[in-house]
């Protein structure tokens, strides 16, 4: 299990690094990301479909800083309505100390992927994690359901970087 778990994250950030979307301006971040307010626990509201996340529901992500400032980061999810609990440990650092908003993260050495944080709620309320292919996306909130309008918004400001939004997938909330 821990292997064919491995050989799945493996085959992710693989390709992740061999993406190659159709040509858009570069992706912008947002200016800047307070991490001390950033960590903590996440519910995916949509994301686009992803191999490695195949019949998940409930998703949720618990970002933790470190000592040494990487942030310890748990992806949780149950696999089917009445499913098991499956999870995915990795760790997360800024590559982009100006912003604090382009980080790598890493879930199996030595593949690594980019997750650049592109728009975040003021009271960090929800946060939408992109990669600059435009060929993954999350949208993110601190409770289990976001809001209609707040969710038609964050659309707009995507479809305005170039998302195509209509591959976004609602996520099965928690209950």
């Amino acid at each position: 299990m821990l292997l064919k778990r491995l050989m799945m994250i493996a085959g992710f950030i693989m390709s992740i690094l061999g993406c190659a979307g159709a040509p858009h301006p570069p992706l912008e971040v947002v200016p800047s990301v307070d991490l001390s307010r950033y960590v903590g626990r996440w519910y995916e509201i949509a994301s686009f479909p992803t191999w490695f996340q195949k019949g998940c529901v409930e998703s949720t992500a618990e970002y933790r800083l470190r000592p040494d400032g990487d942030i310890d980061v748990l992806n949780q999810c149950r696999k089917g309505p009445d499913g098991a609990l499956d999870s995915a440990s990795g760790r997360a650092w800024v590559t982009d100390p100006a912003t604090n908003a382009k980080l790598q993260v890493q879930f199996f050495w030595p593949f690594r992927g980019d997750y650049w944080i592109i728009d975040l709620g003021r009271d960090y309320d929800y946060a939408v994690v992109g990669h600059p292919s435009r060929d993954y996306l999350w949208i993110l909130s601190r409770a289990p359901q976001m809001d209609a309008g707040r969710y038609e918004r964050v659309l707009e400001r995507l479809r305005q970087q170039g998302y195509d939004v209509s591959r976004l997938v609602r996520t099965r909330p928690p209950g």
